[in-house]
């Protein structure tokens, strides 16, 4: 990568750090997206953006699709580089964006994965238990289950965060943004009593921490640490196939959807900026009523 484009790069990375307040994750991923990038242009012999043009762009398209990358990865690193070049034309480095009008590859819709009620009935039954860490993992699918809120937001809440009062949590999401979540009777009462009979046990006199959900060893709990404690509750719950924590999150809308919620509610309480990131839940609610359908109605 010659110095220019090494410059250009490190720029947009701070751009968005900074005044987009992307994840350290997502902006490794653009990072690495743009290299490849870059690397393809060494590679056709272009040294400089200025030279960039829609067929180079069709070019690459190309390329992704030789190389067998799938259509969301190919999706992905086009808009990775969409964006930069918007980044670029902001700054009057160049006067155009050759990928504006690259049309990315249709991606198959995957609907959700979610859990059906009684599933739901069989992970709570596997949490039974008055030892500390039955009662930790029984706050924590209390927790998922009755917030929906994403496994990196569950793992950083802070003592201070919950207000049992008003039955609220305070959580930062995606990009920094903070936002309030409600939960239930239930997930309160299993919060509790995790906190005043099993944190201080599992934290066994070590230096304490702010974080609500720690380890077997007293230390902050993971996102990793929670997909174990997921996995091991369904292996005692007797269901099939490997859990992941956004199961939860996809169960908690699905059920808000079926028991009647509006798609605008559901969408605040995901934390959701955009209503289409919402919307793929109606289609598993209307999947689970034409199963419904098919399996009771006499002439299905």
């Amino acid at each position: 990568m010659n110095g220019e484009l090494s410059g250009y790069l490190l720029s947009f990375m701070e751009y968005m750090q900074v005044e987009k307040n992307y994840s350290a994750y997502t902006i490794k991923f653009y990072r690495l997206d743009l290299e490849d990038f870059f690397a393809f242009l060494t590679a056709q012999g272009i040294a400089s953006l200025d030279e960039v043009g829609y067929p180079a762009g069709r070019l690459y398209l190309t390329m992704l699709h030789e190389h067998g990358y799938s259509r969301a990865t190919v999706a992905r690193k086009i808009s990775s580089i969409r964006s930069f070049f918007k980044f670029l034309m902001r700054e009057r480095i160049v006067k155009e964006n050759p990928f504006a009008l690259l049309s990315q590859p249709k991606q198959h819709k995957r609907l959700p994965k979610f859990f059906y009620e009684e599933e739901m009935e069989q992970l709570f039954a596997a949490c039974e238990g008055d030892d500390a860490l039955s009662r930790r993992n029984r706050a924590l699918l209390e927790i998922l289950y009755a917030t929906g809120i994403r496994v990196s937001e569950c793992v950083n809440i802070r003592l201070q965060d919950i207000d049992f009062e008003f039955e609220t949590i305070h959580v930062k999401g995606k990009g920094k943004k903070e936002r309030i979540v409600l939960f239930g009777h239930f997930a309160g009462e299993a919060v509790s009593d995790y906190m005043a009979h099993a944190r201080k046990t599992l934290m066994r006199g070590k230096e304490d921490h702010p974080y609500l959900f720690v380890n077997a060893r007293g230390g902050a709990l993971t996102d990793k640490g929670v997909r174990y404690i997921l996995n091991e509750m369904i292996k005692k719950a007797a269901l099939t196939g490997k859990i992941h924590p956004h199961m939860l999150r996809h169960t908690f809308a699905t059920h808000l959807l079926n028991h009647g919620a509006d798609l605008r509610t559901v969408q605040d309480l995901l934390g959701h900026e955009s209503l289409s990131s919402t919307q793929v839940y109606t289609h598993v609610t209307k999947e689970h009523l034409r199963q419904t359908y098919m399996a009771y109605h006499p002439r299905a």
